[in-house]
């Protein structure tokens, strides 16, 4: 058996297996869910959505220093490696105009639709101290997140949250005449209803309990604006793009996750059409499922001062 996940980004926290002993003292009660399955592994039920929330709660509290974190159990319960590696790729990215990481709290990143879980911004910050602004068309979402917030005041400081009042727009409400942004990051809405999105966790369920088909849990939760939109992802990316073009200025680098390969031959080409100067793809392997971040910029490559 392997002793590291190869696949996770090389900076990444996550790369070892889990440390139950050492998580199960961050949070006692994960230690219900803990076993040793058949091959001898100590693991969790990662169908069961309580046993995957006490996990994240453990891993954030330990390797980012985040007390007290919890979602309601009708939100999505992000996997912490995945949501890591995106925020360390961006890091890649914006070295590349540095020749090195920049860090600290010039850097200022957008996550669009930022959830209540509030992830990308509490990994990225505490990983690069960069400041970060999270929006969200949900309302109660937002209110869970402050919540996290208020149980770490020292974030307070530098991560910020508002409401995106109009579900049309991305950007636009958002980004004010004077910002600027170092960065974008959204982890879109994948399914285009929610028939499609029940399917597709039937399937994720099956695959978790080795082919035995059980109800339909949510084990990574989510609410509607969460995991599906009229269009799905394509759609979604696609009104992204064309409304990028309006802050054009104002954001160095555009990011989204792209789920579904097959999108990105349309995406690029949008992306040409709307004459973005740069754009790339970057691979992430995310444990079985392999996804990847779609980049785009329309700033000259001698202008990008970070």
């Amino acid at each position: 058996m392997s002793t590291e996940k190869s696949s996770l980004h090389t900076r990444n926290l996550h790369r070892n297996p889990y440390d139950f002993d050492l998580l199960i003292s961050c949070v006692p009660e994960l230690k219900h869910y803990v076993f040793v399955n058949v091959h001898g592994t100590t693991t969790i039920n990662f169908s069961l959505p309580e046993a995957v929330k006490l996990l994240n709660k453990a891993l954030l509290f330990h390797f980012y220093k985040v007390k007290n974190w919890d979602i309601p159990d009708s939100n999505l319960c992000p996997p912490i490696p995945g949501r890591a590696d995106y925020v360390h790729y961006i890091a890649d990215l914006l070295a590349e105009q540095k020749g090195e990481i920049p860090t600290g709290n010039s850097i200022k990143g957008l996550d669009v639709g930022v959830g209540a879980n509030l992830v990308y911004p509490l990994i990225a910050h505490q990983s690069y101290g960069w400041t970060m602004l999270g929006t969200d068309i949900n309302e109660d979402s937002l209110e869970n997140a402050q919540r996290i917030l208020d149980q770490n005041p020292d974030l307070s400081s530098a991560i910020q949250l508002q409401h995106q009042p109009n579900s049309n727009h991305i950007f636009k409400g958002i980004i004010a005449p004077g910002d600027r942004f170092t960065f974008s990051m959204c982890n879109p809405p994948f399914h285009d209803s929610k028939e499609s999105m029940i399917k597709g966790n039937l399937r994720k369920t099956k695959n978790l309990n080795k082919g035995k088909a059980q109800k339909t849990l949510l084990n990574f939760g989510g609410q509607q604006s969460e995991l599906w939109c009229e269009g799905g992802e394509l759609a979604f990316i696609s009104n992204m793009i064309t409304e990028s073009v309006q802050y054009s200025s104002q954001v160095l680098w555009f990011t989204c996750l792209v789920s579904k390969k097959d999108n990105l031959y349309k995406l690029t080409t949008l992306l040409k059409k709307v004459k973005a100067i740069d754009f790339k793809t970057i691979d992430m392997a995310q444990g079985q499922k392999v996804s990847r971040i779609l980049a785009w910029t329309f700033v000259p490559k001698k202008d990008r001062k970070i």
